[in-house]
């Protein structure tokens, strides 16, 4: 069950501790960019994150690859997910497909905050520089625009010393269901 403690920098019952708590550059930046638009309340982050925790005991890949969800709020997801030796490709770099998992897990966290049923529709990334074994990856994803059934959602992924791994953009469709039936829908 989640630590009870308010704001959206409430841990929920999938992480465990990572040491994931301080701050990446891009974190900060996207809190203040929060901060300086209308504060959720705590009434929604208790709703995104009600909601998240149910997405997160369902997913059954993110557990698998340590994709841990650190922080959540309406539209806004953290994630992280340390870097092994299996994860490593011939160029003993983390292999691409699994920032792309990290950056898209984290995507589909913050785009179904709302309780309504939201996938991608298509995505791009960018890789910008080498994860490492031993690299502890942070996803920040934020919901950019959301009109009707479709939306833009930004994903930058950094490692544990702040420096930018990827950068990565997804447009979403919202599907007619809900993550959580006996939850309403929030748009």
């Amino acid at each position: 069950m989640a630590e009870q403690n308010t704001g959206a920098e409430q841990n929920t019952g999938a992480e465990q501790n990572t040491g994931a708590e301080q701050n990446t550059g891009a974190e900060q930046n996207t809190e203040a960019t929060m901060k300086e638009d209308a504060q959720p309340t705590q009434d929604a982050l208790a709703f995104a994150r009600q909601v998240a925790e149910a997405m997160y005991e369902k997913d059954i890949a993110a557990q698998k690859m340590g994709i841990k969800l650190t922080k959540v709020g309406p539209g806004y997801a953290v994630m992280t997910m340390p870097i092994h030796e299996d994860m490593l490709n011939g160029h003993s770099i983390c292999h691409g497909g699994y920032i792309f998992s990290l950056a898209d897990t984290a995507f589909a966290f913050a785009c179904n905050t709302s309780n309504i049923t939201t996938v991608s529709l298509g995505c791009n990334i960018t890789f910008l520089a080498p994860a490492r074994a031993g690299d502890l990856l942070t996803a920040v994803a934020e919901v950019q625009s959301q009109a009707g059934r479709t939306g833009i959602c930004d994903v930058t992924i950094t490692n544990q010393d702040g420096e930018r791994v990827a950068l990565y953009r997804g447009n979403s469709y919202r599907v007619n269901s809900k993550i959580v039936d006996d939850l309403p829908e929030r748009r």
